[in-house]
């Protein structure tokens, strides 16, 4: 099939929505369910797949050209745009930050399936990583790697942006609240442009202290938005043992698995305030699963190392 055909399709693909039973959780009031975009697309799960559906395209459409990108040693999105190069013939590079996971002996799990899809991985320390959005370093890219479209850490462009804003429109209106996590807030930005007047959204930070608003107003007004800071947990990829409980408890009481990153705080964040908010008691919501289970062995690793309990 053609690759902008089958693009077009997985673009325009519903995700499964399944109903949480508050009950489950102490709370009978309202209704919440959760959009499945993990499920969307197995080979690249979760709102990664949104984000790179129009990327895929253009390079497509103007290539030969490669796609470089930056990330993490558990980054969802270097994940997601390995897979995307092996699915789509696409070369991609990553930039990884921290130069001691160039050390094979110590690479994780992320890292070895990007490499092993065929992704070029190019380690560099923190001080250039912090600096690599610069115009010298996006020129020395260039220089050093070739034509390549330079899509930023966590996937958030113009057209990524598009991406999500498309995914509302496989949703439907029958839900006044939306909920999902937020990392660079580029998928929040899509779905907000998506919302009809009577909806709002919620988005939970998995950073701490970070402020959202310049990125997601550069693309969307925000007089329909709140932006939740006091689930983070510590911060990006930190985890406590509280998480880890929630987490393996929600997977006994509904069957559905979430990650550590995102959407686990965000469902703990969710349901902590649909307790104490009553203006969120009657509501129906609307909380979106944003993939992220990749990570979950490289987590589990580093949990094991500390002698804590493995996320189910």
């Amino acid at each position: 099939m053609d690759p902008i055909i089958r693009l077009e399709q997985l673009n325009h693909r519903s995700a499964h929505i399944d109903h949480i039973p508050l009950e489950l959780f102490g709370q009978g009031q309202g209704t919440l369910d959760l959009l499945r975009e993990d499920q969307v697309f197995e080979a690249i799960p979760g709102n990664k797949l949104r984000k790179l559906i129009h990327n895929i395209s253009y390079i497509i459409k103007e290539g030969p050209l490669a796609l470089l990108t930056f990330g993490g040693a558990y980054s969802n999105h270097i994940a997601a745009v390995a897979a995307a190069g092996h699915h789509f013939g696409i070369k991609t590079i990553g930039i990884i930050r921290g130069e001691e996971l160039a050390n094979q002996s110590i690479r994780n799990a992320t890292l070895s399936k990007a490499q092993a899809q065929g992704m070029d991985l190019y380690f560099v320390d923190r001080a250039t990583y912090r600096q690599k959005d610069t115009l010298k370093n996006q020129a020395l890219w260039q220089e050093k790697f070739g034509p390549c479209v330079i899509v930023p850490e966590g996937g958030t462009n113009a057209l990524a942006v598009q991406g999500c804003r498309d995914m509302m429109a496989t949703i439907g209106q029958d839900f006044d609240v939306l909920a999902v996590a937020v990392g660079t807030g580029g998928t929040l930005a899509g779905m907000l442009q998506g919302l009809a007047p009577h909806q709002s959204a919620m988005g939970f930070s998995a950073l701490k202290s970070y402020d959202h608003t310049p990125l997601i107003k550069a693309f969307s007004p925000m007089d329909q938005c709140t932006l939740i800071g006091d689930y983070h947990f510590g911060g990006y990829a930190k985890v406590t043992l509280e998480l880890i409980e929630f987490i393996n408890t929600f997977k006994e009481r509904t069957g559905i698995g979430l990650d550590p990153i995102y959407t686990g705080k965000m469902m703990f964040g969710l349901l902590e305030m649909i307790k104490k908010d009553s203006q969120l008691k009657n509501k129906r919501i609307m909380a979106v699963h944003t993939g992220g289970m990749q990570g979950v062995d490289g987590v589990n690793l580093e949990l094991a190392r500390k002698g804590w309990p493995q996320i189910k």
